[in-house]
């Protein structure tokens, strides 16, 4: 069992204790404090705008970050300055990238109004146009895409700040000699939804993005092949059938045009899945067309019936369900980063609810129904969960709410800022700044860690990375829920 004592103000843990047979059984209650889901939005914001890479802008919100690779694409004569890095280590991987910036397009999209009225709907916008313009770079030459900047044997080699870091700047691309279809359409999918974000902010700047990513799904669709350049990172288990639906569905949704639709009928190959992630984009096409299918499109129904296939599946109370939850509620797909499905299975079930509700619709699962409330009240839960009301007692978000974590498995939290200049081997820079069981020096304010495992169990040292690496992924996608909940 974890430590279930005191964690924090106004949080009472109530344990019962029932003897039996088998021995005991503990059944634990967390009964917490209101959950502040405004400071939380926020917060989740700020995570993202640390994460950036290249000249941070005048109103960076995050003090201890400052510019870094500033001279990322030299290798190959173009400016591959900015992005933002994955997770805790320095590398700009373009296919998690992508899906960030897609999956934060879409929460913009769908929870404007509530981010609007949050007060943080220039930041989302502003945190999605520094990855566009960052990808408006890589896509800057016909019928290539730059998709990674860094070497990560090296960098996993060396614990450095990016701001300070010596490490090879690697650059690696697709094109139609080297085919990426994955990455090809999910750099047009974050293009096509952002264009939507920035249509009536910025016309012209919407316009470009929205042309290159029709230019990057026909070179996704005319070059197949998979990429494995980012492997063992960011290997593509799933196959590249999803991005290109993903992708067409975005660009049906900017353009409306037929040519897309055609595409979702009669060439996709789609799937039934119990998973949303940056690897597996199924789910989440199928629920935005199945809102085009409420909306009057036809020949859609195999994605509405998948959809909600999905639901079923990740549904407790449902017959189908089948995606493991732990005792206290969270549902669980693998160790590693394991918030990512929490997160964007709570957005899915989110915005399908809405979906619903505007159309008087239920879900079946067999015999049993299921409607819009049931949905949110799931996709509630699991945001809950990662912010303190689970049996741990304990927030996973860096300085949010009843004993948050302290360690990140992230460089740039880890090193002081007065030792960043300091010169230090590689090796040694383990021994100094990541194998001490301290809190880091600096506060990674928003961050979502990996989170517990399947028993809730949680371990808060940087080394454990399984446990304490966050990824920009895990935010992105929770800031349309915490926008839903800070505005409700």
């Amino acid at each position: 069992m974890g430590n279930y004592g005191d964690k924090g103000r106004g949080n009472v843990v109530i344990r019962a204790i029932l003897l039996g047979l088998y021995g005991i059984i503990s059944i634990v209650c967390v009964n917490g404090t209101n959950i502040n889901y405004k400071d939380a939005l926020t917060k989740s914001l700020i995570f993202l705008e640390a994460q950036r890479s290249g000249k941070l802008p005048p109103n960076n919100r995050v003090p201890w970050r400052g510019d870094s690779a500033l001279d990322d694409g030299k290798l190959v004569n173009v400016d591959l300055s900015g992005g933002y890095y994955d997770a805790g280590d320095n590398v700009k991987y373009g296919l998690p990238m992508a899906f960030t910036i897609t999956t934060l397009a879409w929460s913009t999209i769908t929870y404007e109004k509530e981010l609007r009225a949050t007060g943080e709907l220039e930041n989302a916008r502003a945190a999605i146009r520094w990855g566009t313009d960052y990808f408006l770079k890589c896509a800057s030459r016909k019928n290539r895409l730059y998709v990674q900047v860094g070497d990560p044997n090296a960098d996993h080699q060396c614990w450095a700040r990016p701001e300070n870091m010596k490490t090879p700047r690697t650059v690696l691309e697709i094109s139609d000699k080297v085919p990426g279809t994955e990455i090809a359409a999910e750099a047009a999918a974050a293009f096509a939804a952002s264009s939507i974000v920035f249509r009536h902010v910025d016309h012209k700047y919407a316009r470009r993005l929205l042309n290159k990513a029709k230019l990057l799904f026909k070179l996704a669709k005319s070059h197949k092949g998979t990429y494995d350049g980012e492997c063992p990172f960011y290997c593509s288990n799933s196959g590249y059938n999803d991005e290109l639906i993903w992708a067409a569905t975005w660009l049906y949704k900017a353009t409306r045009n037929d040519l897309y639709l055609s595409y979702l009928k009669f060439e996709a190959i789609s799937a039934y899945v119990a998973e949303f992630s940056w690897d597996l984009k199924y789910a989440g096409a199928q629920i935005l067309i199945t809102k085009l299918i409420f909306e009057g499109a036809k020949g859609l129904d195999l994605y509405k019936q998948q959809a909600d296939s999905f639901v079923c599946s990740n549904l407790p109370g449902s017959p189908y369900h089948q995606v493991f939850t732990t005792p206290g509620g969270m549902i669980h797909l693998r160790d590693g980063a394991n918030s990512q499905y929490v997160t964007a299975t709570a957005f899915l079930f989110s915005t399908y609810a809405d979906i619903l509700q505007k159309h008087n619709q239920k879900i079946s699962c067999g015999s049993h129904q299921f409607d819009s409330t049931h949905l949110m009240a799931f996709a509630k839960k699991q945001i809950d969960y990662i912010l303190g009301h689970n049996p741990q007692g304990r927030s996973y978000m860096v300085g949010f709410g009843p004993n948050p974590p302290k360690q990140a498995h992230h460089r740039g939290a880890s090193v002081p800022m007065h030792e960043a200049n300091a010169p230090l081997s590689c090796p040694l820079s383990f021994v100094k700044w990541y194998n001490k069981n301290v809190p880091n020096a600096n506060e990674l304010t928003g961050a979502i860690l990996g989170g517990p495992d399947r028993q809730d169990k949680f371990q808060d040292l940087r080394w454990t990375s399984v446990y304490t690496e966050p990824c920009t992924y895990i935010n992105s996608i929770a800031v349309g829920v915490l926008a839903k909940l800070a505005a409700a």
